[in-house]
């Protein structure tokens, strides 16, 4: 079988192909056979009703110093491409919301995009999470200061954070009694007007924050432990956390089992839990990553499982 594939994602220039897991699925579509198709947020339009897309003909390969080369780019309709990969980094702010109505209307024309546009609409990464209380830690999320404070004092040690970061970005760990309290609140506040994300304090975040990732929604059996180095408590690799591979814990298939039938039917095909400890933190939506780490560490091709599963929607 052979498909028409376009990837709506970052810059392929300023990518680190050892570790961007957009990357891996280009190189395991273009191994399948199929017809591969770069974009960007600027290469999105509809035209009378219709999605369209400046879609750039695209080949990749395993060289550090010359890993793409792209074609002659040419507005086409989206309804012409089987699937799109919609890889696009957060900040999930405006302009996200309007790429994925494009791409809605591209679904509704036959096109299957993954993962499915109104589930990366609904299910902000974190707020997701809490869909399943029986997974997580105490968390609030509030925009009240005295709400979040009373949250600090009844818990001791608590972890805050913005609704709308990645990679670490904008997270304070914070006590009972800190004298910093209000200015990390005034930070992530703003006068009230954003949510914050209070969650208890997890302490085998030492052990590493696990990303597990499912495919259509089963479990990779490895999760790749994002482990914080020195005095940092944050695990993200891009806050400086080293990774590591695991087995699955007992724990972990648990909350994959819990998890797992809700993805499925929001049309969530491929998504990375973040798990510290016993707790569920985070279900990752948008562009989840770690694909490249885990199959060199053990020898695995999660996008090929990926494309397995998007192949049998098409069979």
């Amino acid at each position: 079988m052979t498909l028409s594939v376009a990837v709506l994602m970052d810059p392929i220039s300023a990518i680190k192909i050892a570790k961007d897991s957009t990357f891996a699925m280009l190189l395991e579509a273009q191994r399948r056979g199929h017809a591969i198709y770069y974009m960007r947020q600027g290469d999105l339009a509809l035209r009378d009703g219709r999605a369209m897309a400046r879609l750039t003909p695209l080949s990749v390969k395993e060289d550090a110093n010359d890993w793409y080369a792209l074609g002659q780019a040419q507005w086409r309709p989206l309804a012409e491409v089987d699937v799109v990969l919609a890889r696009k980094d957060p900040p999930v702010d405006a302009q996200f919301i309007y790429d994925t109505m494009v791409l809605e209307q591209a679904e509704r024309e036959g096109t299957h995009v993954v993962n499915k546009p109104q589930a990366l609409r609904d299910c902000n990464e974190k707020l997701f999470a809490l869909a399943f209380p029986q997974c997580c830690a105490p968390t609030l999320v509030s925009r009240d200061r005295e709400e979040l404070r009373a949250f600090v004092a009844e818990h001791d040690e608590v972890v805050l954070k913005p609704l709308d970061g990645m990679g670490g970005r904008g997270i304070f760990r914070t006590r009972r009694g800190d004298p910093n309290l209000n200015s990390m609140l005034e930070t992530l506040l703003i006068d009230g007007e954003r949510f914050a994300v209070a969650q208890k304090f997890i302490a085998q975040i030492s052990a590493g924050d696990k990303r597990i990732l499912v495919v259509d929604g089963e479990p990779v059996p490895y999760a790749l432990a994002r482990i914080p180095q020195g005095d940092e408590f944050r695990g993200n690799l891009a806050a400086g956390g080293r990774g590591e591979g695991v087995p699955l814990s007992e724990r972990d298939r648990w909350i994959v089992a819990q998890v797992a039938p809700e993805l499925k039917r929001r049309g969530l095909l491929f998504v990375g839990l973040d798990v510290i400890g016993d707790y569920l933190t985070e279900i990752n939506v948008t562009s989840p990553t770690c694909i490249r780490e885990l199959d060199a560490q053990f020898g695995l091709n999660i996008a090929g499982l990926m494309f397995d599963a998007i192949e049998k929607q098409h069979a």
